[in-house]
C-alpha cells in the first residue's frame, strides 16, 4: 500500500515544515486538494502555494483538482511542481482533452470518481490515465466518515484494470485511517489519501508504516 497523506490537514501557517516534516515520516506522495468554492462548496489553495512548497519535498506532488474547469488550470498546476493531476469525471471540461493537455504538459492524469459516480464512467479511460481516485468521502471537506460501501466500486476497477492488463493505479480519498485501511486493502486500492488519520497522529510515521503494511 502507497500512503499519500493529504496536506487538507496540515498546518496551514507552516507548510513548508509541514511538507518536511511528512515527507520525513515515510510517505509515498504528497496530496495537494484544490477547491474552487464552485465544484465543491468550500476553497483551498492555488498553483502559487503548490509552487512555495515544493522546494521542501521531492515527493511526487498528487494534486486533486475539486475545481469545474480543470482543462483552463492544468497548465498552471503542472508549472507550479504537480506530478500528477487528477480531476473530477462530473467537472464540466471535456475528459479526453483533459487528460491529452496534462500529459502533454509532462504530467501523470488521473480521473476522480464522487461517490454517485459509478465505476463504469471510468472504464472508457482507463488505459489512457495513470489513476483512478474513488472518493471515499463527499468531496469538499476533510475530516468525514469513510464510506464502506464505495469498496464494490474499487472492485469492479480493479477487476477491470486487471483484465485489461493495465498499470492504472488505484486511490481512494476520505476517512481513512488504521479503523478502515483494511476495507481499502481487500476491494483492490493502490494509494490511500490520509489526511487527519496521519497528520493528526501522535506519531506520523507510525501511522504511515500501519497503512503500508496492508
Amino acid at each position: 500500500m502507497k500512503v499519500a497523506p493529504s496536506m487538507l490537514s496540515c498546518d496551514f501557517s507552516k507548510m513548508g515544515f509541514e511538507t518536511e516534516r511528512i515527507t520525513k515520516a515515510g510517505a509515498d506522495f504528497l496530496h495537494l486538494d484544490v477547491m474552487d468554492g464552485h465544484f465543491v462548496p468550500n476553497i483551498t489553495i492555488g498553483p502559487s502555494i503548490i509552487a512555495s512548497i515544493r522546494p521542501y519535498s521531492k515527493l511526487p506532488f498528487d494534486v486533486h483538482l475539486m475545481i469545474d474547469e480543470p482543462l483552463r488550470y492544468a497548465e498552471a498546476f503542472a508549472k507550479a511542481g504537480a506530478d500528477y493531476i487528477t480531476f473530477h469525471v462530473e467537472a464540466s471540461s471535456d475528459i479526453d482533452e483533459t487528460i491529452d493537455k496534462i500529459r502533454s504538459l509532462g504530467v501523470k492524469p488521473g480521473i476522480v470518481l464522487k461517490p454517485k459516480t459509478p465505476a463504469e464512467a471510468a472504464f472508457p479511460y482507463l488505459d489512457r490515465v495513470d489513476m483512478v481516485l474513488v472518493m471515499t468521502v463527499e468531496p469538499g471537506f476533510g475530516g468525514q466518515s469513510f464510506m464502506e460501501d464505495m469498496m464494490p466500486k474499487v472492485r469492479s476497477l480493479r477487476k477491470e484494470i486487471d483484465r485489461r492488463r493495465l498499470e492504472t493505479l488505484i486511490e481512494a480519498d476520505g476517512g481513512i485511517s488504521a479503523k478502515t485501511i483494511a476495507a481499502c486493502s481487500e476491494a483492490g486500492v493502490d494509494v490511500v489519501v490520509s489526511g487527519t488519520g496521519v497528520f493528526k497522529a501522535e506519531d506520523p510515521a507510525d501511522a504511515i508504516r500501519l497503512l503500508k503494511s496492508y
